[in-house]
């Protein structure tokens, strides 16, 4: 969609890069799930859980490997570029994971923290996506980095629906169970924000409600529904909505300083929209 902004047509120079930034991100569910100890994702059994984390961890590595070779069908023109994008992009997915997991260990986090960890875990690869597209379509180096940050702001959004809808989405849309965050006590942006908000008082029971066993459906179906109350005391569900609107209307303004063709224009809203709204 980037690439097309600036030129028309498919050919394996975008169709290539654009399948190796989803091998990549595939990659990187299949390892993500092994160390989030996730038995479902988008409502089936995930790799590790259906054959073994061996062959998860060998599938995935193999997937990486792969992603390269598709990206070097890029022009060559740019390829250098694209190349050093991605590897960049590669190296920060893995350093935002590893953040997600140290603040499974910490009691609190800050949420500037929290916000630099969904940038390097989820956000770049988007906005790698939106710049990795422009170059190819022969953007110049100022439309590029416009679409990244378009790409980067959109993608915290992403970020903090994705931890609206484990709290308040479908399990059936949403294609795995609700409540995960909850019951491996993640530090989300929901719990970040209410832990911000909260009175001493209600700052002791969000910490006993996270201490909360899980060993049994009925504990497990306790300890959400417990967080879950104390969300909605404390108002972090409408809070997050209102975040989620305020990162999308800041992508907005990159996509209105590309001056694009309302046409061109009208992808890229759409896109986002999409993605906002999604409920999966």
């Amino acid at each position: 969609m980037a690439s097309r902004l600036f030129k028309d047509g498919f050919n394996e120079e975008i169709l290539s890069p654009a399948a190796a930034l989803e091998v990549f991100h595939s990659f990187t569910l299949i390892h993500d799930d092994i160390m989030d100890k996730a038995d479902v994702r988008r409502g089936v059994p995930t790799v590790y859980k259906k054959w073994d984390e061996n062959t998860a961890i060998l599938s995935g590595d193999v997937m990486s490997i792969e992603s390269y070779k598709m990206i070097a069908k890029a022009p060559a023109a740019v390829l250098p570029e694209v190349l050093k994008l991605f590897s960049n992009t590669a190296a920060e997915v893995c350093e935002g994971q590893q953040y997600d997991m140290d603040f499974e260990n910490m009691s609190q986090v800050p949420m500037d923290e929290y916000l630099k960890m969904i940038g390097l875990k989820t956000a770049v690869l988007i906005a790698c996506a939106a710049k990795m597209g422009a170059l190819i379509g022969g953007a110049s180096s100022e439309e590029a980095d416009l679409l990244y940050k378009f790409g980067y702001d959109v993608g915290l959004a992403f970020q903090i629906t994705d931890d609206w809808l484990d709290t308040y989405g479908d399990p059936k849309v949403f294609g795995k169970a609700i409540g995960g965050d909850i019951l491996n006590n993640k530090k989300t942006w929901l719990m970040i924000r209410a832990q911000n908000n909260a009175s001493p008082d209600k700052f002791k029971a969000l910490a006993a409600a996270m201490e909360m066993p899980v060993a049994t459906d009925e504990e497990k179906a306790a300890k959400i529904a417990a967080v879950k109350d104390l969300y909605a005391q404390l108002g972090v569900e409408q809070q997050a909505k209102e975040e989620i609107v305020r990162l999308h209307n800041q992508a907005m303004e990159s996509v209105e300083k590309l001056g694009l063709t309302s046409e061109k224009k009208e992808a890229l809203v759409r896109y986002a929209e999409t993605l906002l709204g999604r409920n999966k």
